[in-house]
């Protein structure tokens, strides 16, 4: 069964822009994959998502029950970063002048998803499935033995004729460098007495 959790974080003072850059990394990863990169990434806009991310993680285990559910199976399905009221400031400066800026906030929206059915086959399959994957090892390791012993008994027969053949070739080798530098010599003496 499908579950799906939520947890919001409203009025932030960050601006969306920066807020969705570090929303971007993590989006579609694991929970606990994205809260490693989040605690390591150099941003104030990553603790404020980390914070929210274990927020929904929570709900999802309060709702389903560390029974049918383990934080394993969350996966992050939607991250929305929506821009919230702009509070406008003032910033005087010479001659009598006024600046106006406007200081950004935004909401955040995190949404997990994760299977329930996935902890209870594990533990229903466990006791049961185990010993089956034993039995199944031990077959398939006779046959790999008996495979094993039979190509044991034909490379030793196979190796000796390997290392009597490799002897052949050096014997031939060497015969004929000797034939060569034998017929290389006799005729350069044929030269020199002309």
């Amino acid at each position: 069964m499908l579950v799906k959790a939520t947890a919001q974080l409203r009025y932030l003072s960050i601006p969306p822009r920066k807020m969705r850059l570090v929303a971007g990394v993590v989006k579609g990863l694991p929970v606990e994959k994205a809260l490693n990169i989040l605690n390591f990434t150099p941003k104030i806009a990553a603790r404020h998502l980390a914070k929210t991310l274990k927020s929904a993680a929570a709900n999802a285990l309060s709702r389903e029950g560390t029974d049918h559910l383990s934080p394993e199976d969350l996966k992050i399905k939607k991250i929305i970063v929506n821009a919230a009221p702009m509070a406008k400031r003032i910033r005087f400066r010479s001659m009598g002048r006024v600046y106006r800026y406007r200081k950004r906030f935004c909401h955040l929206f995190v949404e997990l998803e994760g299977r329930t059915d996935t902890v209870a086959e594990k533990k229903a399959a466990g006791p049961k499935a185990a010993p089956k994957k034993t039995a199944a090892g031990k077959k398939k390791t006779a046959k790999a033995k008996a495979a094993s012993k039979k190509a044991k008994s034909t490379g030793a027969k196979k190796k000796p004729a390997a290392s009597k053949g490799a002897k052949t070739a050096k014997k031939t080798t060497a015969k004929r460098t000797a034939k060569k530098t034998t017929a290389k010599q006799t005729p350069k003496k044929g030269k020199k007495e002309k």
